[in-house]
């Protein structure tokens, strides 16, 4: 089965101290409403992510297709954070937060029969569609629906999320 990333969510904290407001005031692609959100969103076209910026100067992307483009973003932002005058240093660490894979089993599933018989799995219709199943190794969670359209959340990695549907998918060859 071939996977598609959907969103890459990868956070940065750096030393400064983010004035919100002035960078609401310079930059239409950023919203500051304090009263309904401690953040600023700061959505970027180019790359095509939105970012949570916060006073403390924490940085938080999603969007992102790619870990490159997360990156890409968060650096952009930053830069244009500086061109306010604020010290930001030049040097710092993102870390991934989550990878949202998905992909499509190419055949239907009966969820019903699955909930009975896979361990670590969930299913109440009422409440939501799918079918949810935590794996340990990697530690990544599915979302299945009847469909066969399949959702990888969790991962910390690409491969993570690759390893996790390659098992997921051994498993689920039981049910056909």
């Amino acid at each position: 089965m071939k996977i598609k990333i959907q969103n890459v969510v990868v956070s940065t904290h750096v030393d400064a101290v983010f004035p919100l407001i002035k960078v609401a005031e310079n930059y239409e692609d950023a919203e500051y409403e304090p009263e309904a959100f401690p953040g600023l969103v700061f959505r970027l076209k180019d790359p095509s992510i939105t970012a949570l910026v916060f006073r403390s100067g924490t940085v938080v992307c999603v969007g992102a297709k790619s870990l490159k483009e997360a990156n890409g973003g968060i650096d952009k932002i930053l830069k244009m954070i500086r061109k306010l005058g604020v010290k930001v240093p030049n040097q710092y660490k993102t870390k991934i937060e989550n990878i949202v894979a998905v992909g499509d089993l190419g055949y239907t599933l009966n969820l019903e029969q699955i909930a009975f018989t896979m361990e670590d799995s969930e299913y109440e219709p009422e409440n939501f569609p799918g079918l949810i199943c935590r794996l340990s190794d990697p530690k990544v969670s599915f979302l299945l629906f009847s469909s066969g359209s399949i959702v990888c959340i969790g991962a910390k990695k690409v491969n993570d999320a690759k390893k996790g549907l390659e098992i997921i998918e051994k498993k689920l060859k039981e049910y056909i």
